[in-house]
């Protein structure tokens, strides 16, 4: 969902995002850990690796599949996240020129989507249970926090919060206007800000 400051200065936005959810699932099946910008955790529930080599030598092995599935999270961070539309089989024309992720994506597809779906479902039961102290209510106590150590109106800017089931409870920052974060991190409110007032300091 979408939501405006109280002085509308700045608009930002706090979801999950199915597409990153079946991208980190891809990542975790084929066992690229630490791979892409931000390298993030492996995801909770953990996904069980499996052998690929068979499926992906033709197509140019597994140093093929790691540059490839680098390059389309580093292209769906590059843009909106609520933007990002999930490659649609059977031709998944998305991903021309990534024969390998294909490949892969065509062995995974329905596994990556359930388990993804699953997530998304999880997640709106998590945050629909935090009530009125919600992630959104907090971000705009913070800009009016700093607001008033300025003395002025925040400088107008945008933010996506995109939170995700990650196994390490911490946020990362993709400049200019992106927050991954473990979806876990705001029930911890000293944490969830010793993350986010840096960023909302730097845009503000």
């Amino acid at each position: 969902m979408s939501y405006p400051d109280p002085g509308y200065s700045t608009y930002f936005t706090v979801d999950t995002s199915e597409v990153l959810l079946v991208a980190l699932y891809l990542r975790d099946c084929a066992d690229f850990r630490g791979l892409g910008r931000p390298a993030l955790p492996p995801v909770t529930p953990a996904v069980r690796p499996v052998d690929l080599r068979r499926l992906v030598e033709p197509v140019g092995g597994s140093a093929t599949l790691r540059v490839e599935w680098e390059a389309w999270w580093h292209s769906l961070l590059s843009h909106r996240i609520s933007d990002a539309v999930l490659p649609v089989p059977p031709r998944f024309e998305a991903l021309d020129g990534m024969e390998a992720l294909k490949a892969l994506l065509r062995a995974r597809v329905g596994a990556a989507t359930d388990w993804a779906e699953e997530r998304c479902a999880e997640y709106a039961l998590h945050a629909g249970s935090r009530g009125a102290e919600s992630i959104e209510y907090l971000l705009s106590r913070m800009i009016q926090e700093r607001e008033l150590e300025l003395g002025r109106a925040a400088r107008r800017f945008t933010l996506q919060v995109i939170e995700l089931p990650l196994g390490v409870r911490r946020a990362w920052w993709v400049e200019p206007d992106k927050l991954l974060m473990c979806q876990e991190l705001f029930d911890d409110e000293q944490s969830f800000r010793s993350y986010v007032e840096p960023v909302i300091r730097m845009l503000a």
